[in-house]
């Protein structure tokens, strides 16, 4: 016998609305994951108490699912583009209608809970909570968001595959912005998102672009490389990733990362990597004043000659040429005369330290000579 959606609540064919919503409140205190619940179990209550909600008595079979689903890859080319557009518009509608609820409750220091989107779109929850901070529970996937306080977010972001025009873009404009446990749960930021957040730290999980082929309109058999390049800013404060890959920006104070891989670009004063790669035509971008951390286990045989620290004054060094100088023994070097300059070199464990002015004074000029690495090196002043 198939389990209808009455008997997933635990209550009687023809219960009232108000029968129906108690029932799910009941059993989401149970099965909600905060609460230590199964996740899945609670997906399968929230599944059937929308489906209660619009009058469908039993859950969609596995046709159903396929039919409804957000992702058309049976589909021409041609059907796909234009039905993620219509997706991406009505979402960015829902979103703007989202943005409006949230800034009414923040102006009235009120809090709140509200669904947006649907059931073929998709359902976010946003709650408004006391604190003045927004907790969003489901996957963001497209349109624009902004918000005056802290985003703690409980789901995915992405942005719409086949346009920009409704780019997925969210703005905090006072307060971080936090996945949940990111790490555990795995949510990631994909497809050419953007997150800004003006005053405040970020704290996400893995983070993803896109590069991706498309048929050139007029010349058959030509195609061309779209770039869906997903960016995080935190200007003036602090962004802690965990893998950065393909085609990704990243611009704060202070970046904590762990991998970097295939053209990503990091803006930054201070730069630290945990984990033990840093590859593919990626670039550092290093102001001023700042450095770039390497961690105990990090391996430099991990590090990419295509690679490219760029500093602030515009001088660019291959991490090609670093490699075959030595790099760690480039950072031993500075800390053994650090007592010429103002500024601290220091080295802990296993890991070393660049600094901004190490590489602005390293000469990469061929030696005429042999000599020792204190005067391959421009470190002492004269």
């Amino acid at each position: 016998m198939v389990e209808n959606n009455y008997d997933i609540l635990g209550i009687l064919e023809g219960s009232t609305e108000k029968e129906i919503r108690d029932a799910f409140r009941r059993l989401a205190l149970q099965f909600h994951s905060d609460r230590g619940g199964e996740n899945e179990q609670f997906i399968k209550i929230k599944q059937a108490y929308d489906d209660l909600k619009i009058g469908k008595k039993y859950p969609e079979t596995d046709h159903e699912k396929l039919k409804n689903s957000k992702v058309y890859s049976e589909d021409s080319e041609a059907d796909v583009r234009r039905k993620n557009q219509i997706l991406g518009q009505e979402l960015s509608k829902e979103m703007k209608t989202a943005e409006d609820w949230a800034s009414s409750l923040n102006n009235t220091n009120t809090t709140g809970t509200r669904l947006f989107g649907s059931k073929t779109l998709g359902e976010i929850e946003l709650e408004r909570k006391a604190t003045g901070a927004l907790s969003i529970k489901g996957n963001f996937m497209a349109g624009k968001f902004t918000y005056d306080g802290p985003i703690i977010m409980q789901g995915s972001i992405t942005s719409p595959s086949w346009t920009q025009e409704y780019q997925t873009n969210i703005r905090v404009t006072n307060g971080d912005f936090k996945f949940v446990n990111p790490l555990e749960n795995k949510y990631k930021i994909d497809n050419g998102a953007k997150i800004i957040v003006d005053n405040g730290d970020v704290i996400v999980g893995n983070v993803y672009g896109r590069k991706f082929r498309i048929e050139d309109p007029v010349r058959v058999g030509v195609f061309q490389i779209q770039e869906h390049r997903t960016q995080i800013l935190a200007p003036k404060g602090k962004i802690i990733v965990e893998n950065l890959v393909n085609t990704v920006s990243l611009e704060a104070d202070s970046v904590i990362v762990l991998n970097v891989e295939d053209d990503v670009i990091i803006s930054a004063r201070e730069i630290l990597f945990y984990g033990g790669k840093l590859t593919y035509d990626s670039v550092i971008e290093l102001k001023k004043g700042g450095i770039i951390r390497f961690f105990e286990n990090f391996s430099i045989q991990g590090l990419s000659g295509d690679a490219i620290i760029k500093l602030e004054n515009g001088k660019k060094i291959r991490l090609f040429d670093l490699k075959t100088k030595k790099i760690k023994d480039l950072a031993d070097e500075f800390v053994q005369n650090k007592e010429n300059y103002n500024k601290d070199a220091t080295m802990v464990g296993h890991g070393f330290t660049i600094t901004y002015e190490m590489l602005d004074n390293l000469s990469l000029k061929p030696a005429k000579q042999k000599q020792g690495w204190g005067s391959k090196f421009s470190f002492f002043k004269k």
